[in-house]
């Protein structure tokens, strides 16, 4: 079983399509079905269902599919192990969600190029849900995602911050939640759930709501006046500062943001460096206040 074969079977299993895989791995389609041939030959299972539109998974497939994910991430890091230099280096990327507190995530990121100029560092943003899968499956190096991560993975840094209501102004007093509209995160927000779950206690449908992607999007909604919304104090900064701000039940209002890893053997200098320094700079901020 040769690590080229296991590229092969996860790029057909990603795309499903033989056609396709070959394309992207750019070789001729039959060097990649014999590939497939030799890979199930050798494991005596097939592990594709083949149909007029391309192909899916067996459920030997699936399994054998986590299997291969896992040793080619092993590869990888084994590389990555060896060929590390003494002192930060290399690429590093790191996911961040929207509710992450700028002013000092930006001086993290400041400080950081400044002080370890050969790390080429990415950042992709996205929502929770979306950058633990990513953590997961090793695209991302760590990521800042709010609310609760899996056992697979574990957090470097953790800051508590407390859920509120937000409205347009703090002259407005509490609104009426029976006819509030709301703007919130698509589906798999933590702080969408949070409000579904209030407002279901008070026995409210959440059902008046515009669904915007964009917090700086949510937050100008909130502060026209058009909706309210629920999101933690840690957004309240620069234009926003102004907005009126209600505590909520004490079973909903807190949260927490963490910076997560992946539980590996191997951790590279350039991540356990900007670790560090996120620590110093959000500790420092968090004692300002």
């Amino acid at each position: 079983m040769e690590l080229t074969d296991l590229k092969v079977f996860l790029k057909i299993a990603e795309e499903g399509n033989i056609t396709r895989a070959a394309e992207q791995l750019g070789y001729v389609q039959s060097n990649v079905t014999a590939r497939v041939k030799k890979l199930e030959n050798e494991l005596g299972v097939p592990l594709l269902n083949r149909h007029s539109s391309g192909v899916t998974l067996t459920e030997k497939g699936r399994t054998f599919r986590d299997y291969a994910c896992t040793i080619l991430n092993l590869s990888e890091e084994a590389v990555r192990a060896v060929q590390e230099t003494p002192y930060p280096s290399g690429s590093l990327t790191i996911g961040v969600v929207d509710t992450v507190h700028c002013g000092h995530f930006i001086k993290s990121l400041s400080d950081y190029q400044t002080m370890y100029p050969d790390v080429t560092l990415s950042l992709l943003t996205g929502s929770s849900s979306e950058l633990i899968t990513q953590v997961l499956n090793y695209q991302l190096d760590g990521a800042f995602v709010t609310g609760n991560i899996p056992p697979k993975l574990v957090a470097d840094y953790i800051e508590e911050d407390e859920v509120k209501l937000l409205t347009k102004s703090k002259e407005q007093p509490f609104p009426d939640l029976a006819v509030t509209k709301w703007a919130v995160a698509p589906a798999g927000c933590p702080f969408r759930s949070i409000l579904e779950r209030w407002l279901l206690s008070e026995g409210i449908p959440m059902t008046n709501m515009i669904e915007v992607s964009s917090l700086e999007t949510q937050l100008g909604i909130v502060q026209s006046g058009l909706a309210a919304t629920l999101l933690p104090t840690s957004v309240l900064s620069g234009e926003f500062a102004n907005m009126g701000s209600f505590s909520i039940p004490e079973a909903f209002r807190h949260t927490s943001t963490s910076l997560i890893r992946r539980n590996d053997r191997f951790r590279n200098k350039a991540f356990s460096a900007f670790t560090e320094l996120v620590k110093v700079n959000f500790d420092k901020s968090a004692s300002s206040k």
